[in-house]
This record gives structure tokens, C-alpha cells and sequence, in this order.
């Protein structure tokens, strides 16, 4: 306490509130003097005295009150104008009111039009003096550091253009200088924020570029569409300007933007598209009140899957993975984020393990299943056939034959573009597990729909997180093939449409999402460079190092025989695919088991071949078994000789 009041910010508050006491007095003689043409009646002096005297007690009253001497004048802002209106405005009404009721006809008999002349005056100067005083030392503090500070452009004129401007001349460090504001809304020309200037010419942009040294542009603009924010930012790295961007309104800290808080533009935000529509009713009608089991719920898809669906108030949640760390992980993040983990439930299982998953459909009953547990990477399970098999494939019929035996209401099934004309074993188990989950629709009162997208922005070892790590080392990046693309879509959009699509599925669909234009992976790591400030294969190499095994350049949502079906939902399509018949696809299910359990890479391989005729291996030492395999007529070949010739 002692320390408090010897510090200099202590004292520096007792001058602000002395000051600001002497200005309400003065400016209450200042409002008599206008009011007779300065020259006070000698009848109303007296009044006017006494009158400053009670104005004195009202002000330091409310200026307490309202803490008007608590901001920071240098950084005075719309809040600390407002403290000052209302402390000024309820003095003003009480000495109305005072004098009205009678109280002040002895000592305070003066007129109401000198009382509105105070209130004007005195907000006036106390505001104004604030507002130079703050002029005055973010001029001397921009000639100081002018020549230090990196120049920058503002784009956006609107609000929260206005707010970035503020926040970096308040800053105490001070490490940019606006030289412009640019806004693509005509409507804005020969404005000025802050005396800044405002031009909407991209040719001026490119000018002022080159004239102004620019290095940075800042993007401060809310739902810029992706179209302009990708014109913006390529204009930008086309004249070595580095691209920031102001983190979202509900990440600022106490509401209020910090110049830490800027940073460089995420690659993700270049790629992300316009925010869907669902439709929430229908999904709460199927989630609401309900349990709801999500299976792989600790990965990239099932993690926000499962928060998402917390918002649409589901009885219980059951969050199901083998990978602990990330299980717990879940349960903390929904606690901090949804301050309640009531009615979430977190389970530890194989869904290998079928005993251990048919306790938690014993003792759970779930109404709806959202399955997205899987093995996803390409190369890694071309070297491991057998467990792919084992996860994606018999780990799927386990969940669903389940969710049929327990007479769950609707599964919904995560399946991915790779499953179309596969090239890989990971794409070929995702085919085969949708056609077992079509095949026992057919057989089934549970309703089972299959969801089937491309890659998603920032999944756990994805190529964008890849990429980032290489750059942050320096290099170099590597890249399988100059000419290999991909769909990409956001981890939220990907789940929202996975939840529409499950509600609006009746049984036996295959979904697909628009996933929007391919994306050239080499163009994204060279744009990827430049946000960082840095130049392709100057700063940081690229290096193509060959397609790795079972991978595709190009990736498809639909196979060359299936035909996509329009639903009400301009993002999701129906894929008019072959359905296989149960004793097919029952007895195809008994021999790949088998051959998992025998750990026999070749024969596996063999006999999805076999099931999903239009499987062929691509840059893999399965490529020999597609010579082996005739698929238009039945063959006497047994598995273990072709096995042993091939090996």
C-alpha cells in the first residue's frame, strides 16, 4: 500500500482529477460570463460562487464514480469519453433537478441555460484536452521512432480497420508506421482515418509498394471473401510484401486488440472457403436427448465432431479411441471450452477388440454411431496391409455389426476420395468397408450412411503442418511430384457436413462433399514460403523426391462408373455406386480375415483385388499382383502359389 502511493502513477491520477476539478469549476464561471455577455449581474455572483462550490463536490462525487482518471491519456479512448459525458451529465441534471425542487432558491439561484452552457463547455475541454494531449505525444512518439518503424498498409477502411490503426500509434514500441489505407470500396476514396489516407486502386497499391518501402500489409477486414483475400495476398508476394492478418474479435484479449496479437497469415485461411449452412433443426431432432457414441473421437475428425455435436445437446457423448494422450487431451479441451464434461463419456478401446466394444454398446446403448476411427496414411499402410485390413476393414464390421445387434438408430461412416478407383491398400479398405456397410443396410433396421471426402486443413500429419515444420527449420520442402494435387477442406466444414449428411441420410447413401477446386501441392508450398517472408528456392529449397507408394497425382470424388445424385444441400451429392449382394460380400469378409490373421501381406491384397475390381496398385511391390489377376473370368490359381511366385 505504501508502495502505491509513492508511485508516480498514483500522483499523475491526483493532477488528473485536480486538473479535471478546476476545469468543471472554471468552466461553470466561463458558462455565467457567456450567459450576460460577461458582465455577471451583481445579484447572481454570490449564486455563481456557491453554484462552483457544489459543482466541485458533484464532480469529484461522480469523476470517482465513473473512474475518469483511470485511463491511460495517451490512450484514451471511446469508453474514457463516455466516463466523462456521464459524470458531467448527472452533475448537470442534479443541479437542474436542485433547483427545481426548490432546494437551492437561497444559495443556487441560477438560470438553466447557464447550466447547459457548463455541461457543453466542460465535456468539451475535458475531452479535447485528453484528445491533443494524446495527439501531441503519438506525433512525438511517431517522429521518434519513424525512421525504425516498418512500413505498412492497412487494408480495410471499416472498423475494424479503424481499430488496428489505433492499436499500433498506441503502441508503447511502436514497430509500424501506417503510410495508407487501402479499401476496394470506391465509396472510400480521399478519406482519411487517423489523417491516413485511403486509396482503392490496385495500381496505386502497386505504387505505393514501390514508393513507400513497403514490407508488411496488414489484412483487417471481417468475412473477406476467399477470392479477394487470395487476390490481395498474391499481389502482396508478388512485391516481397509480407501479409498479416488480426486475430478474430473473440480471441482478443479483454476485448481488446494487441499489436502481439498481428501475426503472418495462416495458409489455412487462404484455403478456407465461405461458412456453410445446415440445417441445425434437423440434426438436433436426431442428436438432441440422444446417446451418441463416436468411435476415433481423439483424431483430427472425431475430435471435432464430437464438439460439435455437444452443441446440439445429446444425453450422453461417448468418446471412444485407443490413442490415450489424445483421449485426455479431448476431455480437457472440451472442459475449458464447454466448462462441463456432464454427460461425456471418455472410453479407452480397440475396435479390434470386440469384446471390449461390445461392452460399451451393452452398457451405453447408443442411439447414433458416428464412426470415423480408421488408419488414413497412404504409404505407411502399403507397408502394412494386414493391419489396415484389420482396423479399417474387420474394425468397421465389428462397429457395425454391433450397431445392427443393438438396434442403433443411424451410423454414419467416415470414408475419404482415396476409396475411389483405389490405388493404394489404404484407399481399398475404405471401399470395401463402405461396401459392407451397404451391404448390411440392406439387412438391417439401422439406417447406415457412408460420408466420403478429400484431405482436410491441418489434420495430424497432413501437409500443411509438414510443410510449416520445414520451413521453420529452413528446408528444405519436400514434394512428391511437381504435378500432384489434392481437395482440401477445412476439419469444422468437413464435420459439419458430416452431421448434415447423417441427418439427412435414410440408410445405404454414399455422401459426397463439394470439396471445391484441387489444390497444386507445389503452389501451395511455394505460397506457404512467401508468407513466412522468405523466397522459394532461394531462402528455403524445394525438393521433389518421387511419389511414394500407392500414392495418386490426382485424387477423385467419383468413380468413372457412378453417377452423383443432387440432395437439398448444394454441398452434398448422393454417389449412385454398385451394391454388392450379402453372401458376396459375407464370405469375402470370412477369407480377408483369415488372411489378416495369418499376417499374408500378398494374399490379402489378392483378394481385395479381387472384391474391388477397379483396385490397381500404383509405385507399389503390389503392382505384380495386378499381372497375376484376371479379373473378367474365375481362377483356378491358388493364393499360396501366387503368394510364393510373387515373393
Amino acid at each position: 500500500m505504501k508502495n502505491r502511493y509513492l508511485s508516480s502513477a498514483y500522483y499523475t491520477r491526483l493532477l488528473i482529477v485536480g486538473l479535471d476539478l478546476l476545469v468543471g469549476s472554471i468552466s461553470f464561471y466561463l458558462a455565467a460570463l457567456l450567459r450576460f455577455d460577461f458582465h455577471i449581474p451583481d445579484f447572481q455572483i454570490s449564486f455563481v460562487y456557491s453554484t462552483m462550490v457544489l459543482i466541485g463536490i458533484m464532480n469529484a462525487i461522480f469523476f470517482k464514480v465513473f473512474r475518469t482518471y483511470s485511463g491511460i491519456i495517451r490512450f484514451t479512448s471511446k469508453n474514457d469519453i463516455k466516463r466523462i459525458v456521464y459524470a458531467v451529465l448527472l452533475t448537470s441534471v442534479l443541479l437542474s433537478m436542485f433547483r427545481m425542487l426548490g432546494g437551492g432558491q437561497r444559495y443556487f439561484l441560477v438560470s438553466h441555460s447557464i447550466n447547459i452552457i457548463y455541461l457543453v463547455i466542460t465535456s468539451v475541454v475535458l475531452i479535447g484536452m485528453r484528445l491533443s494531449i494524446r495527439l501531441i505525444l503519438r506525433e512525438r512518439r511517431i517522429s521518434g521512432n519513424k525512421k525504425e518503424a516498418t512500413s505498412i498498409v492497412v487494408y480495410g477502411a471499416g472498423e475494424l480497420g479503424f481499430t488496428t490503426i489505433q492499436t499500433i500509434m498506441n503502441d508503447p514500441d511502436h514497430e509500424y508506421n501506417v503510410v495508407r489505407v487501402f479499401d476496394d470500396n470506391p465509396g472510400m476514396e480521399r478519406k482519411s482515418i487517423e489523417g491516413i489516407p485511403v486509396f482503392t486502386s490496385k495500381r496505386e497499391l502497386v505504387n505505393i509498394f514501390e514508393s513507400n518501402n513497403v514490407k508488411k500489409a496488414i489484412i483487417a477486414i471481417n468475412n473477406l471473401t476467399r477470392a479477394k483475400k487470395n487476390e490481395f495476398v498474391n499481389l502482396c508476394l508478388e512485391h516481397g510484401v509480407e501479409v498479416m492478418s488480426i486475430p478474430p474479435v473473440s480471441d482478443w484479449v479483454n476485448g481488446k486488440l494487441n499489436v502481439s496479437q498481428i501475426s503472418n497469415i495462416n495458409i489455412e485461411d487462404l484455403l478456407s472457403r465461405p461458412s456453410i449452412k445446415i440445417d441445425r433443426e434437423n440434426i438436433s431432432r436426431e442428436v438432441q436427448g440422444k446417446t451418441v457414441l463416436v468411435t476415433g473421437a481423439a483424431g483430427s475428425i472425431g475430435s471435432e465432431i464430437a464438439k460439435q455435436l455437444l452443441s446440439f445437446y445429446p444425453h450422453t457423448l461417448i468418446l471412444l479411441d485407443i490413442a490415450e494422450t489424445p483421449l485426455v487431451n479431448l476431455e480437457l479441451d472440451i472442459k475449458e471450452n464447454f466448462n462441463t464434461t456432464k454427460g461425456v463419456k471418455t472410453i479407452v478401446c480397440d475396435i479390434r477388440d470386440k469384446k471390449r466394444l461390445e461392452y460399451v454398446f451393452d452398457n451405453f446403448r447408443p442411439g447414433i454411431v458416428y464412426h470415423a476411427a480408421a488408419y488414413k496414411h497412404v504409404p505407411m499402410m502399403e507397408w502394412n496391409p494386414t493391419e489396415a485390413i484389420k482396423v479399417n476393414v474387420l474394425g468397421t464390421k465389428n462397429v457395425m455389426d454391433l450397431s445392427s445387434h443393438y438396434q442403433v438408430d443411424k451410423v454414419v461412416m467416415v470414408s475419404t476420395d482415396k476409396a475411389v478407383n483405389p490405388t493404394n491398400v489404404m484407399g481399398a479398405t475404405k471401399r470395401i468397408a463402405e461396401i459392407y456397410v451397404q451391404a448390411l443396410n440392406r439387412r438391417s433396421e439401422t439406417a447406415f450412411v457412408t460420408t466420403r471426402f478429400g484431405n482436410v486443413l491441418g489434420s495430424n500429419g497432413s501437409v500443411i503442418p509438414r510443410f510449416k515444420n520445414q520451413i521453420e527449420h529452413g528446408g528444405p520442402v519436400t514434394i512428391t511430384h511437381p504435378e500432384i494435387t489434392r481437395y482440401f477442406m477445412t476439419i469444422p466444414e468437413a464435420c459439419q457436413l458430416v452431421l448434415e449428411a447423417g441427418a439427412m441420410g435414410n440408410g445405404g447413401e454414399v455422401m459426397l462433399f463439394d470439396m471445391g477446386q484441387p489444390v497444386r501441392i507445389l503452389d501451395l508450398a511455394k505460397k506457404m514460403i512467401m508468407l513466412c517472408g522468405l523466397e522459394p528456392d532461394k531462402d528455403v529449397k524445394i525438393e521433389f523426391t518421387g511419389l511414394r507408394p500407392g500414392e495418386k497425382l490426382f485424387e477423385e470424388l467419383l468413380h468413372d462408373k457412378e453417377k452423383d445424385l443432387p440432395t437439398h444441400h448444394e454441398k452434398i451429392k448422393i454417389a449412385s455406386v454398385n451394391v454388392y449382394t450379402w453372401d458376396i460380400v459375407n464370405k469375402f469378409m470370412l477369407e480377408l480375415k483369415e488372411a489378416s490373421r495369418k499376417n499374408d501381406d500378398f494374399e490379402c491384397v489378392f483378394l481385395m483385388k479381387k472384391l474391388v475390381s477397379d483396385y490397381t496398385s500404383n509405385n507399389s511391390r503390389f503392382e505384380v499382383v495386378d499381372r497375376k489377376i484376371d479379373n473378367s473370368s474365375p481362377t483356378d490359381l491358388s493364393k499360396e502359389i501366387l503368394r510364393k511366385n510373387i515373393q
